[in-house]
């Protein structure tokens, strides 16, 4: 990950995972604006091998690693989510997913949506958003 441009103490900056799919498509991967972070749609990609893994369950995991890392990155924790959007592409999938976000967010019990959509490629079985706040 790496800071793209963006100003420095409680100025916005931008966070990147380096993904070719950020500057292609032209996006960050969070936005941190002061006390707020906002996390872009993150797919299950591994970004190490720019692969996506067959399983949503494992789609879930990398999801939320790179939702991790980019928190991180601009200074959150995962505790410091307060929403979060889940897209999966069947209903299938909800029971599948739903303990591996209760593992994340069971204490932490951000206000959420799931959607049933169609996602960008065939392969994403799961897309999540977040936005967190630094607490006061």
């Amino acid at each position: 990950m790496g800071v793209g441009s963006g100003e420095g103490g409680g100025g916005r900056r931008l966070i990147s995972t380096g993904s070719p799919f950020e500057k292609t498509a032209g996006y960050s991967r969070a936005v941190v604006d002061g006390d707020w972070c906002f996390v872009s749609g993150t797919t299950g990609y591994d970004y190490a091998t720019m692969s996506m893994p067959e399983s949503v369950e494992e789609q879930t995991r990398n999801c939320l690693s790179t939702i991790r890392a980019a928190l991180t990155e601009g200074g959150f924790e995962l505790a410091d989510v307060v929403r979060a959007h889940y897209y999966v592409t069947s209903r299938s999938y909800v029971s599948r997913v739903f303990p591996i976000l209760g593992e994340a967010f069971g204490d932490i019990r951000p206000a959420a949506t799931m959607i049933i959509c169609e996602l960008n490629e065939p392969e994403m079985k799961i897309e999540i958003e977040v936005t967190a706040r630094r607490p006061i």
